[in-house]
């Protein structure tokens, strides 16, 4: 009976190891970065044995070896008389107990505790943190030794132990995000946490997302007057205005307000050279070339070199910080919440934009990024005023539209 016994200890220890194991492997770092600040007696003692993760992981294997040095002795001390009933051979014996031993092992202390640590290893870290604090300290002796041990051997190789230091990487933060925000939740976000999950999606976000479209763009032909381009000043409000050659595809720079004060004789002389980025450029690239060029716009092309909008620092900052009024941003991008169902929106609004905003469930593609192109993206034509078309569980009206383009809309929910 006391054979069983230790046998069922080593089992139930070898599953706490392993467990414990995979559960900090499998944590969110970051969180458990955080929960060390509430100063609770549980987060100081996560603070102290999880100081250096290397020797945590070390004590855990160190551990989980003595639980199945003892489990195997046992083990085999119990079940050779048993086979011996039934075979004579050494090899036979040797064989059988290997392969109960390593079947029962294997279920009761490795895939099954590993997969049960796994569903939610911070909760378990803090559950069972006495127990490994106990073991921290029993096992602290043989841990240095093999860990003195593992350097010396690495070092004849000509390897370096790297010393520990807590690394939160993307999956860290966006886990993190994800266990605080719940669509239940969602008004209620704080401000810092939507810049941080914005922040993540950041790395996603291709210029075209976020440019002014080639349609809106404010520009003058480099021919005309220096009046002709003050007037475009004070009408627009504008500091910046793009200067083109003979069409809009041919962007040549842009001038700026502050320029005006010099009295230039001609738009040519006040000129400021501007770059291309493609459409396909990433967010984040065009960060770092604003930064690096000093400069806060540029002229997006198309895959045919045609220009196809212009995009603003503002602009890729707003994919950050959310939206942030300037002095391209439009009064006619309507938001009008009209009762509970029913809206009255711009169609240059983002699809992205109003299903956050609102909860709305509107299709997304990649053929388009405002409401606006949804509505030609499902019509194939830029439809006339008053036109009504149904969208799964949305009714949209075209209110206002022009020869070029949809101006505004109204939205219902029909569910």
């Amino acid at each position: 009976m006391n054979s069983w016994i230790i046998i069922l200890a080593s089992v139930l220890l070898s599953a706490f190891f392993s467990g414990m194991e995979i559960a900090y492997l499998s944590s969110n770092k970051l969180k458990l970065e955080l929960d060390k600040q509430s100063n609770s007696i549980v987060a100081r003692l996560l603070q102290r044995i999880l100081r250096s993760p290397s020797k945590y992981i070390a004590t855990m294997l160190v551990g989980n070896n003595i639980s199945l040095v003892v489990y195997g002795i046992t083990m085999a001390a119990v079940l050779e008389p048993k086979i011996q009933v039934y075979t004579q051979s050494s090899f036979l014996v040797l064989l059988i107990q290997t392969l109960i031993s390593t079947l029962i092992i294997l279920v009761t202390a490795e895939f099954l505790p590993k997969a049960f640590f796994r569903l939610n290893p911070n909760r378990f870290l803090k559950i069972l943190v006495l127990p490994l604090t106990l073991f921290h300290y029993l096992l602290a002796p043989i841990v240095s030794i093999t860990l003195f041990l593992s350097k010396r051997g690495l070092k004849l190789f000509g390897l370096v132990l790297v010393e520990d230091s807590p690394v939160f990487g993307k999956v860290d933060l966006e886990e993190y995000l994800k266990l605080h925000t719940n669509e239940s939740e969602y008004k209620n976000l704080d401000v810092e946490v939507q810049i941080l999950q914005n922040a993540l999606d950041f790395s996603n976000v291709k210029v075209r997302e976020c440019m002014l479209p080639r349609t809106e763009i404010v520009g003058i032909e480099v021919s005309k007057t220096i009046e002709d381009l003050l007037k475009i000043f004070i009408d627009t409000k504008l500091s910046k205005v793009l200067i083109y050659k003979e069409n809009i595809d041919n962007i040549i720079g842009y001038a700026h307000s502050n320029e005006m004060f010099k009295s230039p004789k001609n738009i040519k002389s006040i000129l400021i050279p501007i770059s291309y980025v493609p459409e396909s450029m990433m967010a984040n690239d065009m960060l770092e070339l604003f930064i690096k060029e000093r400069k806060g716009i540029a002229v997006v092309v198309d895959e045919f070199g045609g220009t196809s909008g212009m995009i603003t620092i503002e602009d890729v900052v707003e994919e950050i910080l959310g939206e942030i009024e300037d002095e391209h941003d439009s009064e006619k991008d309507l938001e009008i919440k009209i009762d509970g169902k029913t809206y009255r929106f711009s169609a240059r609004l983002e699809i992205d934009y109003l299903n956050e905003k609102y909860h709305f469930d509107l299709p997304k593609s990649d053929e388009y990024e405002t409401l606006g192109g949804l509505l030609i993206s499902q019509l194939e034509e830029i439809p006339e005023k008053n036109t009504e078309i149904n969208i799964g569980d949305y009714t949209i009206v075209v209110d206002e539209v022009s020869e070029t383009k949809i101006e505004a809309v109204s939205l219902s929910k029909t569910d």
